[in-house]
């Protein structure tokens, strides 16, 4: 998140130099980017990102991008405490 937080406060500032505007000509973002033509990097990175993630599951090779998707977590609760070493129970009474 950081690095998109980043890419949102970065693009606006290039594309004002893209088109020779300057912070106090009060110039919407909106306007600029209708005026450079040029669509908002946030939105790009995130569809890439899925078309990546969709690239990848599809793959048949055997790798683990399928695998991740068919994984079900398990259910109910872990059991207390420690686990038992070889299944010997030792109580003295």
């Amino acid at each position: 998140m950081g690095l998109i937080r980043r890419l949102r406060v970065t693009q606006p500032a290039i594309e004002r130099v893209m088109l020779g505007v300057s912070l106090r000509d009060r110039i919407r973002i909106v306007e600029i980017r209708r005026r450079a033509r040029v669509t908002d990097i946030a939105q790009r990175v995130a569809q890439l990102k899925w078309q990546w993630a969709g690239h990848i599951v599809r793959r048949k090779d055997g790798r683990w991008g399928p695998k991740v998707l068919e994984w079900q977590p398990r259910t109910g609760k872990r059991s207390f405490g420690r686990r038992q070493r070889g299944g010997q129970t030792t109580l003295s009474a």
